[in-house]
């Protein structure tokens, strides 16, 4: 017994020594994982705060000019700081139809871009010519702004305006919708620049998209006899139908909110036209001209500030909507 006894002393001694630095190991590995988690917690609460914020700060800011104009604000086309009657569709107009023309010429080349690069492309051009349309997202906007105004836009009034009223001209609805002067800046030329813009971002997403859908799937198809635009239409696109609206819908989301490239070239007249060759305005135009002319506690201040309130909740629709088109592809 006193054989045992010693022996297990002996044993215990080493034994108890490796459980207790196992035990305090586990502690301070608690404690790193609590800290750790409390960190990571923090930051994604600091980015919820902030958009919280923002939105609770703009709706308090344009709180008075709620208060004074009501619903009709959201309608209202009237925008005189004299005597300080002001409202917003006339900018949310400029804001909606620009954002969905530059939709509707960015997407076409986005889609070209995106599956020539995937499919047709040769393996020696086709990191050229991805990374290329992706250093097209760096490019400050300011820049876009005055290339616009400087070159698209003669361009634009000498060679391409003018033809296409000529063309349009008897047409009934066309007529309108391509009449006026063709100054070469205004809503359509704005479009143009947004498209360019958004450009890389929608065909990125359609590249990255593209490349996920399985070979086999696509060799399967070609050993049926389809041809290119058969597998694209029945094989490609169902498959990743989700992820490209969804990448479509956050080339939306930019365009609605861009500020200094849509001024240059809009014209930023406080009116609206049929006619996609008319100046207009936009919502982030309007505040980037009159936000440092407006006083502090005035009503355009106030207006000025609902108008930022009306973009955010925009926006926010639009890129909620685009992440939960992209939540089942992102699921998988």
């Amino acid at each position: 017994m006193q054989q045992a006894a010693s022996a297990a002393a002996t044993m215990g001694g080493p034994l108890g020594s490796h459980g207790g630095r196992a035990r305090t190991a586990r502690r301070s590995s608690n404690l790193g994982d609590r800290i750790f988690e409390g960190i990571v917690t923090a930051a994604g609460l600091l980015v919820l705060g902030l958009l919280g914020g923002i939105i609770v700060l703009l709706f308090i800011g344009g709180w008075p000019a709620f208060r004074e104009f009501g619903f009709g604000f959201l309608w209202s086309a009237e925008w005189d700081s004299v005597r300080e009657q002001f409202g917003a569709v006339i900018s949310v107009y400029g804001t909606i139809v620009t954002s969905i023309l530059a939709i509707v010429f960015a997407v076409p080349v986005a889609f070209g871009i995106a599956y020539y690069l995937t499919e047709i492309a040769p393996e020696v051009i086709r990191r050229p010519v991805g990374i290329a349309i992706e250093l097209l997202a760096a490019v400050p906007s300011i820049i876009y702004g005055m290339w616009g105004l400087f070159v698209l836009a003669p361009f634009l009034a000498q060679y391409v305006q003018p033809p296409i009223q000529d063309w349009t001209m008897d047409i009934p609805i066309l007529n309108e919708l391509f009449g006026g002067p063709a100054f070469g800046i205004g809503i359509f030329t704005a479009a143009l620049i947004l498209a360019i813009m958004i450009l890389p971002f929608i065909a990125a997403t359609m590249r990255d998209v593209f490349m996920q859908v399985p070979a086999i799937y696509k060799e399967s198809a070609y050993g049926l006899g389809a041809t290119r635009w058969e597998v694209v239409r029945n094989v490609v696109f169902p498959y990743t139908r989700a992820s490209v609206v969804g990448g479509i819908m956050l080339g939306l989301g930019r365009a609605l909110g861009e500020t200094m490239a849509v001024t240059f070239v809009i014209g930023n007249a406080n009116a609206i036209s049929p006619s996609l060759f008319a100046t207009g305005n936009t919502i982030a135009s309007v505040i980037a001209l009159e936000f440092p002319e407006a006083l502090q506690g005035s009503l355009k201040l106030s207006s000025l500030l609902a108008l930022g309130f009306i973009l955010f909740v925009i926006s926010f629709i639009v890129l909620a909507t685009s992440r939960y088109m992209l939540r089942p592809r992102l699921g998988n």
